[in-house]
């Protein structure tokens, strides 16, 4: 299994970045997927899930209202939108995938993860 995050980069405050997650591999629309981040010196922060569908989505308050996470199951790929960044968004960005339809809770429900994207945003 193979979960290819891209799309990170340096961006302003204010700006905006589209994160993409490929999946190869997997059977793409048996997972639930989601987004993490990790900020040097603090713990993984669960972001966003989408279930296998694509119908139901969750987000963490932290990030409600500026990203969104969403997903095509043809191309076996999720995303996620962010917008109005701020500096406390910096971090290393993760995508992970859990096997079936219950709804991951956190980064301990997550079966595969991928290797991460560096978002950096400078004021």
């Amino acid at each position: 299994v193979q979960l290819q995050a891209s799309g990170g980069g340096l961006v302003q405050v204010g700006g905006s970045l589209r994160l993409s997650c490929a999946a190869s591999e997997i059977t793409f629309n048996k997972y639930a997927m989601a987004w993490f981040r990790q900020a040097p010196g603090k713990a993984r922060e669960m972001l966003a899930v989408i279930n296998r569908s694509g119908s139901t989505t969750v987000y963490a308050d932290s990030v409600k209202g500026r990203f969104t996470i969403s997903r095509d199951n043809a191309k076996d790929t999720v995303y996620l939108q962010m917008n109005s960044l701020n500096s406390e968004d910096t971090a290393i960005y993760y995508c992970a995938a859990k096997f079936g339809g219950d709804q991951p809770n956190n980064a301990n429900d997550m079966d595969y993860w991928g290797k991460g994207t560096q978002v950096t945003v400078s004021s």
